[in-house]
């Protein structure tokens, strides 16, 4: 019987795309499983690697989409499930997720929204998943495997050391959960970091936000200096918006770590009421 190791290794896999491929057959079933996915479902998976999700998923449902960067791996995916799924050759960074994947699907007229899955590359989980929050109102889930330490900063709480601007984004879009944790022996190579298998629920949180642009920059400013009081921290932005701190209901003495979520909206809409145009 060929080990999983000989049958991946005839595929090199490419340090600079971050590729370390899931070979545990337990783990990707339990990862599939997690997504809940009913017959009819859009699907998305992101890089299907050597397809160890891929096999499962599409036979659970025709609207199936894969986006793979890696040309090789792109030709060997498509060759090997033809029309059983939309393979797109392409980094998903750059893909419009509902032009491209979510409006590529026949739907029958029902309006569904988009399930994602994948072991994501590492070096660019922050981009991932800052580009599904930018596309939260379309996606109704995710399943995503990524580094641990990652995991613990998406699911954190104001007063953590983990606690800080993918905490705030991630909570305000989604609903967070980590599921399990996965070793490094479950991958060819095996990667230096210990791995977490996150679920996002979108649609679940009623946090209602004026300007969601001027809350990124908000909390982003205010987490800046970490070290530093809220004060120090917006200094600049509000001398940019041409807002006194003495005008606002909120101690700015405290650090950014230890506001909750419903207090940077409240200070959000505060400032917004305040800001005056530059110019």
């Amino acid at each position: 019987m060929i080990s999983n190791k000989e049958k991946y290794n005839k595929y090199r896999p490419k340090k600079f795309l971050g590729q370390n491929f899931l070979v545990d057959e337990n783990i990707a079933r339990k990862i599939v499983v997690s997504l809940d996915i009913s017959p009819g479902d859009p699907v998305a998976e992101i890089g299907p690697g050597q397809g160890v999700l891929t096999k499962y998923i599409h036979k659970l449902t025709g609207n199936f989409a894969a986006v793979e960067l890696d040309k090789s791996i792109y030709e060997k995916l498509s060759s090997e499930y033809q029309d059983r799924l939309l393979m797109i050759h392409k980094d998903f960074l750059d893909v419009n997720i509902n032009e491209e994947i979510l409006s590529s699907f026949d739907l029958k007229g029902e309006k569904r929204k988009l399930k994602i899955i994948g072991n994501i590359p590492y070096n660019i989980t922050t981009e991932i998943l800052f580009k599904l929050y930018d596309s939260a109102g379309i996606i109704d889930s995710a399943v995503l495997m990524m580094q641990k330490e990652v995991a613990r900063r998406l699911t954190a709480k104001p007063g953590t050391k983990d606690y800080g601007i993918l905490a705030v984004q991630t909570q305000i879009n989604s609903s967070p959960e980590i599921l399990f944790g996965v070793p490094p022996t479950a991958f060819f190579p095996k990667p230096r970091v210990e791995s977490s298998v996150v679920r996002f629920r979108f649609g679940k949180n009623e946090f209602k936000i004026t300007d969601r642009d001027g809350f990124k920059t908000l909390v982003k400013q205010s987490f800046g200096q970490r070290r530093k009081t809220m004060k120090n921290s917006l200094k600049v932005f509000f001398e940019k918006n041409r807002i006194q701190t003495e005008d606002i209901d909120f101690d700015f003495s405290r650090r950014a770590e230890t506001v909750g979520i419903e207090e940077f909206i409240a200070l959000h809409e505060k400032i917004m009421l305040l800001k005056k145009p530059t110019g």
